[in-house]
């Protein structure tokens, strides 16, 4: 499948998981429904590889790595960016997931050896831009206070460890290591390190009631999880993790449109801006829209 493709796929289901995700608060401790959710997409998966008679036995040197992406991003990741979004605004986050492509970037050099890419981090800054914009009128809602900082620290150690998690996940796959194997072993690890954090942190295990948690998870499980990473993972082999990790700075424009829909949003002249330059920032990484080079010149 065409990296286009590859992209809209995730940058759609990412985009609507925004709304599902709201029906999973309440009853159930956000920890075990994170754990719930890659629990049934690994057994999807699992279930997959024995139909397709897949080989599932892989090198201990890439399970190690497997269960590192794991502990990222399927399990630090996600509890780190729930705590986050109890003590700040959504603006705040979506703003700061911003930043996520210049850590993959550095730790994509440090890590991986690779070259920093001048055209993701003129498109990262363009998209960072344009989520400030978008997101500006909520801003004026932030008070500065304890539980700012506290929240602001929980979402810097969810995306770093976001980034490092997608990094991991690239060198896996330089490897040849296939996708559909990797994100069963990955989010396999991230259930065990998930229940884990769950006990320790003394959630209780109950059986939620609402039909709506059930519905919401099962998108959430066969679409945000088995499909959407499925084809994210892909991107990150074809394309590296640093122009991959774009779709972050384009599905908060896919939430905003099904908040229109759905939650009565009510665009304003910044917002149409922040979402121009966000897609002009995402045809600069993508190389879509070169940059012109300084041209140098043989004269003093």
């Amino acid at each position: 499948m065409s990296n286009p493709i590859l992209f809209l796929v995730v940058v759609l289901i990412w985009g609507s998981t925004w709304l599902a995700i709201t029906f999973q608060f309440g009853e159930v401790d956000p920890v075990l429904s994170v754990a719930y959710r890659f629990c049934a997409a690994a057994f999807i998966l699992l279930s997959y590889c024995k139909i397709k008679k897949l080989p599932l036995r892989l090198p201990v040197h890439i399970h190690i790595k497997m269960a590192l992406v794991g502990l990222c991003l399927y399990t630090l990741d996600y509890s780190l960016l729930y705590q986050s979004q109890q003590y700040i605004i959504s603006a705040i986050v979506a703003l700061m997931s911003s930043g996520m492509v210049y850590i993959n970037v550095l730790l994509r050099r440090v890590l991986l050896n690779k070259p920093i890419r001048r055209e993701v981090i003129v498109g990262a800054t363009f998209g960072m831009i344009g989520i400030a914009l978008i997101f500006s009128p909520e801003f004026s809602k932030v008070t500065a206070n304890d539980y700012l900082l506290l929240g602001i620290s929980f979402a810097l150690g969810s995306f770093f460890f976001a980034s490092l998690g997608n990094v991991v996940s690239e060198r896996i796959l330089d490897h040849g290591t296939p996708v559909i194997q990797m994100n069963f072993w990955a989010m396999s690890y991230g259930v065990v390190f998930l229940t884990i954090a769950a006990l320790v942190k003394g959630a209780e295990f109950v059986v939620p009631t609402n039909p709506h948690y059930y519905l919401s998870i099962l998108y959430l499980t066969v679409f945000g999880s088995v499909f959407a990473f499925g084809a994210y993972m892909q991107l990150v082999k074809q394309m590296g993790s640093d122009k991959a990790a774009y779709v972050v700075l384009v599905y908060p424009i896919v939430a905003l449109a099904l908040s229109t829909l759905f939650e009565g949003y009510e665009w304003h002249l910044e917002a149409f801006i922040g979402v121009l330059i966000v897609l002009l920032g995402n045809g600069i990484a993508m190389g879509t829209i070169p940059i012109k080079r300084k041209l140098q010149s043989d004269n003093p």
